[in-house]
């Protein structure tokens, strides 16, 4: 009974070969399939016996193949369902289609025959298990039109897996391998016929050629699509992964959001341009400026808290300024600590229209809000300091208007910010993972950040350099005095203009590049949007992720370095009175004392005996009366 029960599988195998056709010599140039099968080495295991079981079972039956492409195969018939679940050859034939143009450009001699072998399995009278292609067919189609599919934005079917088929020489499982003896050359106008296996007979007639489809008209379910119109194209656009779609009971549905013109479409919560790694240094990278920035920033503060008279105008700004850039950078931290997903994201899909939820419309507001703030306390900053060079008025004709400064810097962020929040426009940044307006409105951006920014920035300017003219001019005037107390001024002058000039620097030049940032983003949007839903876009761009770096570090960069116009032996004897004050150590130590001859000005300003008015005031104009402020160098 042993030898008997391992005998029958091997004659199973050994008929099945004897009947089939496929063992047929190459004629004309085709090429042929060949059934491979090693059934004979596993004693009582037959060959075929570990195959899977067919996919319609014991009931289907072979039918004629009627799939266009499959005509002529090197096979006749099939069986339905397949191994890919179509239950008709139509509905297979319009799926395999698909990759007509792939079979029309001959990427590859086995993508036909492979395709054919999944989409219209061989079926053979009385063998109900399935026959598909060898692995090294998959592997050979697939290393041959893979290239040539990403380069379309498409990636190899996973229901194609090759690891999934079985492999050349298998003893367990049969499989068809492609006849390589002969090159691959174009089909032929017409198939040619073949015979049904095992049965004798006349070959049959030759089959027309499958129709093509043309544009404009009815055409049959198996026609062929060509060339041009199977290639993806702008109609072919949709909400593919890794986007989300938004689904009709998402609040999101129906209201304006898209990517790259597609409707009801998303970005995910982590974007899409960026890997893990780059997501991770991105928020170290902001983790780290942030933190800088509030240390100087806090520093600034308090030193202005323990010395308040010695900030005044026109310099006070400066106090102003730094405490808006505290503000940002508690923004990015209350950002850090909560985490990426907490602010930025609502569910899978990155934040849109937020205008509710208490983290990302906190974190918008200390972000924007103060951020907008700053550049207006740089526009006063600048605009006192021209009143005091250009206009040559004192610190008490300028700190009369200090209610209107504050006025501008605060109210028109808060209408900004208010109308920010009433049209919805608040988004989440898949980068930086805060909340802001224009990360995904390009409109936004332009209107609410880009627009602003470029006005600050340019009257600012204009006022720093019409201070800097004047001062100039005030510095010549002082130098063609001579003497020693004329040298004295200039030298303190000169002084003054060098430390404007490098908080100038230092505040413009990363002001700059935060537009350009913003500029380069709002001008390639769509080039890097529009890929995503339409693969047919050859070029497939992506931001530059340095840009974006640097964008985020020229935003906190101004709050590093607004300590630079505090760094100053002033500030060092400041903190140490402090110090004594906190610990009761008594008065100051004499050495911070002037040995100099000494007089008080309204008991508020200790200077030096036979100086009076300020640097900006020379004695060309000293006789004016209207001119009282200690020098600007007393910062």
């Amino acid at each position: 009974m042993a030898a008997r029960g391992g005998g029958c599988p091997r004659v199973a195998v050994v008929l099945l070969a004897a009947a089939l056709v496929f063992t047929q010599e190459t004629v004309g140039g085709d090429l042929q399939p060949v059934l491979v099968a090693a059934g004979g080495g596993n004693g009582g295991q037959g060959g075929g016996a570990a195959a899977p079981p067919a996919a319609g079972g014991g009931g289907s039956r072979c039918e004629e193949i009627t799939i266009p492409m499959c005509r002529g195969i090197g096979y006749n018939l099939t069986s339905m369902p397949n191994e890919l679940n179509h239950d008709t050859q139509e509905e297979a034939g319009l799926e395999v289609h698909q990759f007509w143009p792939l079979v029309e450009i001959k990427c590859s001699a086995d993508l036909k025959f492979f395709l054919c072998s999944m989409y219209a399995p061989i079926c053979i009278e009385d063998y109900r298990k399935p026959l598909l292609a060898c692995r090294s067919v998959c592997e050979r189609a697939r290393a041959g039109c893979a290239p040539l599919m990403q380069k379309y934005g498409f990636q190899w079917p996973e229901r194609m897996a090759c690891d999934k088929l079985p492999s050349y020489g298998d003893p367990d499982n049969l499989c068809m391998e492609q006849n390589n003896r002969t090159e691959f050359s174009p089909a032929p106008t017409s198939p040619r016929p073949t015979r049904r296996p095992g049965l004798p007979g006349v070959a049959p007639p030759p089959l027309p050629p499958p129709p093509r489809c043309r544009p404009g008209v009815k055409n049959p379910k198996n026609c062929i699509p060509s060339l041009q119109d199977s290639l993806p194209s702008d109609c072919d656009c949709r909400c593919r992964p890794p986007l989300v779609p938004i689904e009709r009971s998402s609040p999101y549905y129906n209201r304006s959001i898209s990517v790259g013109g597609e409707p009801d479409c998303g970005f995910p919560c982590h974007g899409v341009f960026f890997n893990p790694e780059e997501r991770d240094f991105a928020t170290m990278w902001i983790s780290l400026w942030s933190s800088l920035c509030c240390v100087s920033t806090l520093m600034t503060l308090i030193t202005f808290l323990i010395d308040t008279e010695r900030f005044k105008y026109p310099e006070r700004p400066i106090v102003y300024l730094s405490a808006c850039y505290f503000m940002v950078s508690v923004g990015y931290l209350v950002r850090v600590s909560l985490g990426h997903d907490e602010v930025a994201c609502d569910g899978r899909m990155i934040r849109y229209s937020a205008s509710g939820p208490i983290p990302c419309t906190l974190v918008f507001l200390l972000v924007y809000f103060f951020g907008m703030a700053s550049s207006i306390w740089w526009v006063v900053l600048s605009f006192t300091w021209f009143l005091a060079a250009g206009l040559k008025w004192g610190n008490e004709a300028i700190a009369g208007y200090s209610q209107y400064f504050h006025l501008a810097a605060w109210f028109v962020p808060t209408v900004k910010a208010v109308g920010v929040l009433f049209l919805e426009g608040v988004d989440g940044d898949p980068v930086a993972g805060i909340c802001y307006v224009g990360n995904q409105n390009v409109d936004n951006l332009r209107l609410f950040v880009l627009g602003p920014l470029l006005v600050y920035l340019l009257l600012g300017t204009s006022f720093l350099f019409g201070g800097f003219v004047s001062l100039f001019r005030i510095r010549n005037v002082i130098k063609q005095q001579g003497g020693l107390s004329g040298r004295s001024k200039a030298d303190k002058l000169e002084k003054l203009m060098m430390r404007i000039g490098v908080f100038s620097v230092l505040y413009t030049v990363p002001a700059m590049v935060v537009i350009g940032c913003h500029l380069y983003e709002s001008s390639q949007h769509e080039k890097w949007t529009m890929p995503l839903v339409c693969p047919c876009e050859r070029e497939r761009p992506r931001p530059l992720y340095s840009v974006l770096m640097l964008k985020y570090f020229m935003a906190l960069a101004v709050g590093i370095t607004s300590g630079v116009w505090i760094w100053s032996g002033k500030t060092l004897g400041s903190w140490r009175r402090f110090c004594r004050r906190i610990s009761c150590a008594g008065p100051a130590h004499p050495a911070l004392i002037n040995p100099g001859k000494q007089r008080v000005v309204k008991q508020q300003y200790v200077l030096p005996a036979g100086e009076s008015g300020t640097l900006l005031a020379g004695p060309h104009i000293a006789a004016s009366g209207s001119l009282h402020q200690p020098p600007l160098s007393h910062v």
